[in-house]
């Protein structure tokens, strides 16, 4: 299927087009026609599948047709968990927005930085992407109006409801108008989402994506056994012994984030670190800089993992394991995408040795091991 038979505009086609993409994934091939129609969209698939296109794109459809807007009144708003991924589902919108005719205005806003700046930005703005905490304070100084809400997208949502934010997100709901095209999208169905559904969706479209038993058949797994102690050590020589370019390493805290980047950078290694404690401009100046390329080695917690989408990244290294095994198919996921291959390694302990064998038979599948013992992680 192309995306010339799903009812886009010429418009957007020519826009898709630029962005040298050439088929639409299976929920884009699902859920734009739907959201072209105004039906209601539930939308469950994994993480890096294409979700946020599939609503971006006739959203901006829609919204050429419709344009104007009252100032401070946005007419589209997206509910994200996180401002790594506020920032991304913005830059979506943008990418293709950009060769439209009709000038159409994003922004995103989120906490952890000044709001005045965010204020003074929501003039004549049609897309509002917006973490709830920080919308709600944006509402509350009359900075943004959501009586002219015509979309509510919530994106993330088993990860918006995981992190604290049902509270917030039932104020919001009973700010916005009644009648409105509701479109919700995760990347789990349990009973919190279904309730959600019941809830605030009309006889939604339920787009699912299973999973494909093989679809980290592409990731080449491999574990090390290594003590503690050497675990500094191990990562180091990987990084350098198998000349990796792009690494994405996740640890279990953000003191064990930070510790080890300051060790790969004392080592040569450029290296930084991403987690809730660090500021809004580092964590998007590292983000930015891991995606061009021009950082080694970005290290991060799972809190973060969704904020970072990147479809051609070779390799990931658990340097910590996770505490469940979803979130460690979630962690390799990460790589392996977009039909090309990649390496995710797990650097196991003595004490992971029960953990990491529960997730291998979650996961289904077996880890070669190698016990790092006989390498030279000196030379």
């Amino acid at each position: 299927m192309s995306f010339t038979s799903l009812g886009l505009s010429r418009s957007l086609l020519n826009a898709i087009k630029d962005q040298k993409i050439t088929k639409p994934f299976p929920i884009q091939e699902q859920a734009i026609p739907a959201v072209l129609q105004g039906k209601d969209v539930m939308g469950i698939a994994k993480t890096g599948s294409g979700k946020t296109a599939s609503y971006v794109l006739p959203i901006l459809d829609d919204l050429q047709k419709n344009p104007s807007t009252k100032n401070r009144h946005v007419n589209v708003l997206v509910l994200v968990p996180t401002r790594e991924l506020a920032v991304q589902v913005k830059d979506v919108f943008q990418q293709f927005g950009t060769s439209l005719p009709e000038r159409i205005k994003t922004l995103a806003v989120y906490g952890g930085v000044s709001i005045n700046p965010q204020m003074q930005a929501l003039n004549h703005v049609n897309v509002l992407v917006a973490t709830p905490g920080r919308l709600l304070d944006l509402v509350e100084s009359n900075a943004v109006h959501l009586s002219e809400i015509k979309t509510l997208v919530i994106d993330e949502a088993d990860k918006m409801l995981s992190m604290g934010f049902k509270d917030e997100v039932d104020r919001i709901f009973k700010l916005i108008p009644k009648k409105r095209q509701n479109l919700l999208f995760s990347a789990t169905l349990n009973e919190d989402i279904d309730s959600i559904n019941q809830w605030i969706l009309k006889e939604p479209v339920l787009i699912r994506i299973e999973e494909e038993k093989d679809s980290i058949e592409l990731i080449k797994q491999l574990g090390y056994w290594v003590s503690e102690e050497k675990k500094g050590p191990l990562l180091r020589y990987l990084i350098k012994n198998g000349d990796l370019k792009q690494v994405l390493v996740f640890t279990a805290s953000t003191y064990k984030a930070d510790n080890v980047a300051d060790k790969l950078r004392k080592n040569g290694i450029d290296a930084s670190a991403i987690h809730s404690k660090k500021s809004q401009t580092a964590r998007l100046d590292s983000l930015a800089r891991f995606k061009a390329g021009t950082l080694r080695v970005l290290v991060t917690t799972d809190l973060l993992a969704r904020g970072i989408d990147i479809e051609f990244l070779p390799h990931v290294i658990n340097y910590e394991l996770p505490r469940s095994p979803k979130d460690y198919i979630h962690r390799i996921g990460r790589t392996g995408r977009a039909e090309s291959p990649g390496d995710a390694i797990s650097l196991i302990t003595p004490e992971d040795k029960h953990h990491f064998k529960v997730i291998q038979k979650k996961m289904k599948k077996w880890v070669d091991m190698v016990d790092s013992e006989h390498l030279n992680l000196k030379g």
